[in-house]
């Protein structure tokens, strides 16, 4: 079965997890703890995204019955990402993909960071590091991906199919480079959050970002 991917969605999904992965909440949007938003967050028909963005929605509500009791969320939330994401005294969960490359890595710097670096400068793409983060950061990952299916879905809507080969070639790039990069640290990257913050937001964040990682690799791999 083929599947019409929807590029657009896809960079809007991406463009929200990484941002959120790049600042503490409390320099970014909060709408991750607004049931609300989780609404009409798309799901992409897809059974394991719709129950992942269940859970997103879930901890909003139980975030907002704190809010109406006092507590900053917001706050909560941020201590949550120092914890994991900065330390100190280390992060619980470090965000960068050398970490995960092997069991011995004690510092976010390695081969994929080069990688990384080179594949942000092949697509002409300047990263604006004011956290001063590593190129392989999980964030900076998925906000490649975003840029990548925006161009995709600004190519769909403009060209005729027979003029699309540039665009197939691009998308098979798109699947090297998830099922390469981010696909394939994230479910050790959950493992640590799991360990330290299994209720919170990242937790259930994450989860969402590898359903949509999974959804997308094979619906490339099955398409038009």
């Amino acid at each position: 079965m083929s599947i019409n991917i929807p590029w657009s969605d896809l960079a809007d999904v991406y463009g929200f997890i990484g941002n959120s992965l790049l600042k503490p909440m409390t320099q970014t949007a909060d709408a991750g703890i607004d049931p609300g938003f989780w609404v009409s967050f798309p799901d992409f028909g897809d059974a394991s995204i719709r129950e992942a963005i269940a859970r997103c929605r879930r901890f909003a509500e139980q975030a907002a019955s704190h809010v109406s009791n006092g507590e900053d969320v917001v706050l909560r939330v941020s201590v949550e990402y120092t914890s994991l994401f900065i330390g100190p005294p280390s992060p619980a969960a470090p965000p960068w993909e050398t970490m995960y490359r092997s069991d011995h890595a004690t510092v976010g710097f390695g081969n994929p960071t080069f990688e990384m670096r080179r594949i942000l400068r092949e697509s002409g793409l300047e990263l604006s590091n004011e956290n001063n983060q590593y190129e392989d950061h999980m964030g900076i990952e998925l906000l490649y991906l975003s840029t990548q299916c925006a161009s995709l879905g600004f190519a769909a809507g403009g060209e005729p199919r027979e003029a699309s080969s540039a665009a197939d070639s691009n998308a098979l790039a798109v699947l090297g480079f998830i099922t390469g990069h981010p696909l394939d640290w994230i479910g050790g990257f959950r493992e640590r959050i799991a360990q330290t913050h299994p209720d919170g937001y990242f937790a259930v964040l994450l989860g969402l970002a590898e359903s949509v990682l999974t959804w997308h690799a094979n619906a490339l791999r099955t398409r038009d």
